[in-house]
């Protein structure tokens, strides 16, 4: 038998109208007929009454309705029984992280976890955090490692994955400097920034995201124009340094920069956020390799 003959048979028993059913099931009416007629002779028995219109399922159909039901159940759940089964034994451990946190908060803290568990294999994924949380809520990755806000609720939060918050951050309004190594673009004490070009994040961007929501109506207040707006904090971070416009950056990507001169701090200190660097991971079991890094991140946070 076809398994997707029982995708045909469901079509037609909901509606009992061929032509709809081949529409639904994207072939010709004659097409679909032969694929009907295939699994009823599989089966040695008529499933639906033709004599009437719509056709009725007859008695025999309507037996074979619930085993078809059945037969689906079961084979949605053999992918992610058989993904199981592969995790328990596996010893590669499967990330996404943020671009930002990919190269600056993620080597050193692995490196720190080291000390104290085996790692085995890592496999990791870097993209911007719409697309990480979206691997991790698919089932593709077991962690995801991206900043966070206790005030924020993102994907992973509205989904319920339980997460260690495993490091801080902070998110700094920053400008490039002039020959004085002042900020040339800057927000005044007084919030009145007339003209002031700013540097914004997309809506893939979790740091965006968090931005947002914290600050957005004093944003609005300002009436910048913002002049460019990117998914990644790395392209602002470019674009900061090149003196293009204020830039909310994370202080982890940043530090070196603002320590050589190279960007300067450019509001006061209420236009910062504080931020959580966060380790997301799956409701499910793990295997045993994920569960014990995941025991032992949760060992390394409680003892920070």
């Amino acid at each position: 038998m076809n398994l997707s003959w029982l995708d045909d048979f469901m079509a037609l028993a909901a509606t009992g109208n061929f032509s709809r059913a081949a529409d639904e099931r994207h072939m010709t009416q004659p097409a679909f007929s032969r694929r009907i007629r295939a699994l009823e002779e599989w089966l040695g028995a008529e499933l639906f009454d033709r004599s009437s219109q719509p056709a009725r399922l007859t008695e025999t159909g309507h037996w074979f309705r619930k085993i078809a039901q059945e037969l689906q159940a079961q084979v949605a759940k053999v992918p992610g029984e058989a993904r199981a089964i592969a995790e328990a034994s596996s010893t590669t451990l499967r990330f996404a992280a943020t671009h930002a946190l990919s190269f600056t908060f993620l080597p050193r803290w692995l490196r720190q976890l080291e000390a104290h568990t085996n790692l085995g294999p890592v496999q990791l994924v870097s993209d911007v955090q719409q697309r990480c949380e979206a691997l991790l809520l698919h089932k593709q990755v077991q962690f995801v490692l991206a900043h966070g806000h206790p005030q924020v609720k993102g994907p992973l939060d509205e989904a319920s994955c339980p997460f260690l918050v495993v490091g801080s951050d902070q998110l700094i309004p920053v400008s490039a400097t002039d020959g004085n190594g002042q900020p040339t673009h800057l927000i005044p004490s007084d919030g009145k920034a007339a003209g002031l070009q700013m540097l914004g994040y997309s809506a893939e961007s979790g740091v965006g995201r968090i931005l947002r929501a914290m600050k957005g109506p004093e944003l609005e207040r300002l009436r910048a124009q913002q002049v460019l707006t990117a998914h990644l904090a790395s392209v602002l971070r470019t674009m900061a340094l090149d003196g293009r416009g204020l830039a909310w950056l994370p202080a982890l990507l940043i530090g070196d920069d603002i320590a050589a001169g190279r960007l300067a701090v450019a509001a006061p200190d209420a236009w910062r956020i504080d931020l959580e660097v966060r380790l997301h991971r799956d409701h499910a079991a793990l295997g045993r390799a994920a569960e014990g890094f995941w025991e032992a991140a949760k060992a390394a946070s409680d003892a920070a």
